[in-house]
């Protein structure tokens, strides 16, 4: 599985891509990540989640899954991310290293 995240807005407006693959981590983060994407229902989540007021400085996330289900790619407002989807985006953010 890849998994690409693409986070921009914010203060600065500036662009941040990372890219992950199961293939390239080890065992367990690989199954936690897996994990993570089928409990939050992403292939079940619309391809853009807008917050109801726009919020100044707010970031917003484009999440692109390609696993054995297919591509699916959704993008979310910072104050919009479904409860069910939120440990997935946190996991995406950890420091990595």
């Amino acid at each position: 599985m890849r998994v690409d995240i693409e986070r921009s807005g914010g203060f600065a407006g500036m662009s941040r891509i990372q890219s992950f693959s199961t293939d390239d981590m080890p065992a367990d983060d690989a199954k936690k990540l897996g994990e993570l994407v089928d409990t939050s229902g992403f292939y079940e989540l619309p391809s853009v989640i807008h917050s109801d007021e726009p919020v100044p400085d707010a970031f917003r996330y484009k999440i692109t899954v390609d696993g054995e289900r297919g591509t699916h790619t959704v993008e979310v407002d910072e104050g919009a991310v479904p409860p069910r989807l939120q440990p997935v985006l946190n996991w995406l953010k950890r420091p990595q290293g």
